[in-house]
């Protein structure tokens, strides 16, 4: 099949490349562990290849799950234009695509150490993994969180060759955030997913949906709180911790009456949430 402009246009759709939000929640996390494990001065190359590590992995992501979906999407009100859904791209490129992004992915981690190399199998795996999660557990969520959150250990190993304490508590920081924000995401197609037999946590936690979404909030500032002061930050920081802190009880309000649009809005504010808190880290190394 010849690539015109339009099949382009799809293929970047189905990388999501004009909804960015998945690869800024990807970013954050890692640009936290980079600056904590560096000590707020990150190497060059290793910036570089994660940030466009990020890039070149969310897109896979969004690729194998539209292809996981593709029997799903076309009967979920907020999925069925996606180009597979609709037959636009055909599911053996979307699988091609896929290993294109992959292997490219894979290029830039071979340029790192040896533990960082080691590390990328798993993380490739819980990518590839998850989106068949939904078929069979309720906490898919939490899958996705360890996916995530799996770009702070390999910061770290990029960074200092090892992977310590303090990765592991940001690990920990960045599963409890996705849990909070893709339950958020979820309750957006909480209807859907029941009729066609999609899992969920917000069909898990049922009418306990805010209140667990406020409890993983407050369990990634603990745990956000307890790496900076392990790493030393001081004021700074912990202003961005209060601030994202105000994000999340906006989240509440938005996601008060549970409507499809406020819960998709406090999804999107997560990218603020990220942002203010990798801002006081940035700034309190700046300022020491």
């Amino acid at each position: 099949m010849p690539v015109t402009a339009d099949r382009l246009r799809d293929y970047a759709r189905l990388m999501r490349l004009d909804r960015p939000i998945g690869m800024l929640l990807l970013l954050w996390p890692v640009l936290w562990a980079l600056w904590i494990a560096a000590a707020g001065q990150p190497a060059l190359p290793v910036f570089v290849v994660f940030v466009a590590g990020v890039v070149l992995m969310r897109s896979a992501g969004c690729v194998i799950n539209d292809y996981a979906d593709r029997e799903f999407d076309p009967q979920v009100e907020r999925t069925r234009d996606r180009p597979l859904a609709t037959g636009r791209v055909h599911p053996n490129e979307a699988l091609t695509l896929f290993v294109v992004l992959a292997l490219s992915a894979f290029a830039l981690v071979l340029l790192m150490n040896r533990l960082t190399i080691l590390l990328s199998f798993v993380g490739a795996a819980l990518a590839v993994s998850y989106p068949f999660m939904k078929r069979w557990t309720h906490l898919p969520q939490f899958y996705l969180g360890a996916a995530f959150g799996w770009g702070v250990p390999m910061a770290f190993a990029a960074q200092t060759d090892s992977v310590p304490a303090d990765a592991w508590i940001l690990f920990g920081a960045t599963l409890c955030w996705a849990v909070a924000y893709d339950t958020a995401y979820a309750m957006v197609d909480r209807e859907d997913d029941i009729r066609v037999g999609v899992k969920s946590t917000a069909i898990l936690f049922g009418r306990a949906d805010r209140s667990m979404i406020a409890l993983f909030h407050v369990l990634t500032l603990i745990l956000l709180a307890w790496a900076g002061a392990r790493a030393g930050l001081g004021l700074i920081y912990y202003i961005g911790l209060l601030l994202a802190a105000g994000l999340a009880g906006w989240q509440q309000w938005l996601i008060r009456a549970r409507s499809r649009d406020g819960c998709f809005r406090a999804f999107l504010n997560n990218n603020r949430f990220g942002a203010v808190i990798f801002a006081g880290l940035a700034l309190d190394f700046y300022f020491k």
